[in-house]
């Protein structure tokens, strides 16, 4: 059976929206410099600011389709660049990844990054600026909450009156306790394959050592872990069974909420959450009715990887969205580049069917790489067909990564961040079809050449009309790929076919990930007319979203319809049924 409904649940917000998430790396966006050193630091390779956000800017995304936007990398996190002189302790360089280092280390969950303002001291009136510039330009905030790690040297010196520091009150003489903030190794120092002193004048010394961010529970830590961080404590003892200990609720569930609190009292919309599976879902389903019940149209996406927890951390632990990368991203990148079959799809929504308006779908953000690159696909081109599987495939949210609208292909060699096909989040560097896509503000495109303009058009008319069409955002899906197995006028290796129904409106989305068009006899089964009490027509005229051409074809289940798509592209046909 080709039928699926996406179901609701008591996490469902109330609006009934379909989120078009723009991530968007807040220093990388407004940094225009033309000439960027290999390794530079901030004063050879300069860095984008909040302020670049402009209302032109802000005016673009909306355009382009978007819903909300993430500014990544907006809360204080440890950086080599020297802050000293406005109060802001100095992080060791050994422990920090590249010279502006990782947005993922964070070093004060109640401030803004100094690097992203114009002037520092005034760094959290230009974030609350910059939320009230979005919202005025009708688009909704996503920060990142990072739960599971810190930066080693991590300390705040902005918390509000009241409010305990992580670790303050720490028995550093335990091993766990459920009052700790950190895992500790009473009697050893902190340890590493590589240099601890790097060019300080003297090494980096940590101890008791604690525990690493990536789970390494141990007073070592190699160059491939995440020793940069350091894991926080939920009340899981993981050297004794993974033993729990939430009664009372631990020490880090009330600071973390406050932090929540905190940055929702700033208007910001939503919270995208860092590893979120790496922090127990009892935490998530007691944080998150807390911060929903002063905050209720705030949204949780969850940073997720492992789908035996995905129903949990939804039912249990409250979260709106996850992330859809093992099942939906896999796929799309396993067919696009030729190593799986299209038909393979359908298994991805099959394996979510029951929840599947909570997974956020995406082709990039900012651990992957970028499809343009050689890493990837190797153009853009490649990416057309994938996204619009990726963004009409459900009623859930679907995500871009800033620049993947315009091809970018993310081949620098940065500095920390080497030529990997990703896009940096450790150096100060420029991202250049961005810089010229943005043109100092302008926005005229008059530096983007024709294929990103192309790709442009196509990301605009697809993300828009996620918002546009009822039978996308609000709709149900038919699989088609069971009533087409292979023939001379379809294949499924390299087509894959679906209906969106809203009403009497269908849509008919064919993605063609193969390098020739394709002319294709679609069947649509009887059950479809059926189910949907819709009358067939020998003979209509339907129009393909993605161009406004008008098409001649049937829609019916005794003939085929007859349709040709384009190369590495697909088409969506509006039909309006009696």
């Amino acid at each position: 059976m080709g039928l699926t409904q996406a179901c609701s649940s008591p996490t469902q917000p109330e609006e009934m929206e379909k989120p078009i998430v723009y991530q968007v790396f807040t220093r990388l966006f407004g940094n225009d410099r033309e000439i960027n050193q290999h390794d530079g630091d901030l004063a050879a390779n300069g860095c984008g600011k909040m302020a670049d956000f402009t209302p032109k800017a802000l005016e673009e995304i909306r355009r382009l389709g978007a819903t909300h936007i993430w500014y990544t990398g907006i809360i204080e996190h440890a950086t080599q660049t020297d802050y000293s002189s406005f109060g802001i302790a100095r992080d060791h360089h050994a422990i920090v990844k590249g010279k502006a280092g990782s947005a993922y280390a964070i070093k004060d969950y109640y401030d803004v990054d100094p690097d992203l303002a114009i002037s520092v001291p005034a760094r959290m009136a230009e974030f609350e600026a910059l939320v009230q510039r979005t919202h005025d330009a009708g688009l909704k905030v996503i920060i990142d909450f990072v739960p599971n790690h810190v930066a080693r040297q991590y300390h705040s010196d902005a918390c509000p009156e009241g409010i305990e520091d992580l670790g303050a009150a720490d028995d550093t003489t335990q091993h766990f306790s459920p009052e700790n903030n950190f895992y500790y190794f009473p009697g050893e120092p902190f340890r590493a394959d590589f240099n601890l002193q790097q060019d300080e004048a003297q090494p980096y010394q940590e101890q008791p050592a604690r525990a690493t961010g990536n789970d390494v529970f141990s007073a070592f830590a190699n160059h491939n872990d995440w020793y940069e961080t350091v894991k926080l404590n939920y009340g899981v003892d993981y050297l004794d069974g993974r033993s729990t200990h939430f009664d009372p609720v631990p020490s880090t569930w009330q600071k973390m909420t406050d932090i929540l609190r905190f940055w929702a009292s700033k208007g910001v919309d939503g919270f995208r959450c860092d590893m979120a599976e790496m922090v127990p879902a009892e935490f998530w389903g007691w944080a998150i009715p807390r911060v929903k019940q002063e905050y209720p149209r705030i949204i949780f996406i969850a940073e997720i990887y492992g789908p035996d927890a995905y129903r949990r951390y939804i039912h249990e632990g409250g979260f709106d969205y996850l992330y859809d990368k093992v099942g939906l991203y896999d796929t799309l990148r396993a067919v696009t580049v030729g190593y799986a079959n299209a038909e393979s799809i359908t298994q991805c929504w099959r394996a979510v069917d029951d929840i599947r308006d909570h997974m956020l779908s995406f082709l990039e953000n900012h651990d992957e790489q970028r499809i343009a690159s050689d890493f990837f696909a190797g153009s853009p081109e490649y990416g057309r067909a994938p996204m619009l599987v990726a963004a009409t495939i459900s009623r859930g949210p679907v995500m871009v990564y800033f620049g993947q609208e315009l091809g970018e292909r993310g081949m620098d060699d940065e500095g920390f961040s080497g030529r990997d096909g990703r896009t940096t989040i450790f150096d100060y560097w420029t991202v250049d079809a961005v810089n010229r896509w943005r043109n100092k503000g302008k926005f005229d495109g008059h530096r983007l050449t024709k294929q990103e303009i192309e790709i442009q058009k196509f990301y605009t008319t697809i993300l828009n009309l996620c918002s546009k069409e009822k039978a996308i955002y609000e709709g149900d899906f038919y699989d088609l790929m069971y009533a087409n197995p292979q023939s001379n006028r379809f294949n499924p290796h390299r087509q894959y076919a679906f209906l969106r129904r809203a009403g009497k409106e269908v849509l008919f989305i064919v993605a063609n990930f193969d390098k020739e068009d394709a002319v294709l006899d679609v069947q649509i089964p009887s059950h479809v007319f059926e189910l949907y009490s819709l009358k067939p027509a020998s003979k209509i005229r339907a129009t393909n979203l993605l161009t406004g051409d008008i098409v001649q074809t049937s829609f019916t289940d005794e003939s085929p319809m007859h349709v040709v798509v384009p190369a590495l592209n697909g088409i969506v046909l509006k039909i309006r049924t009696r």
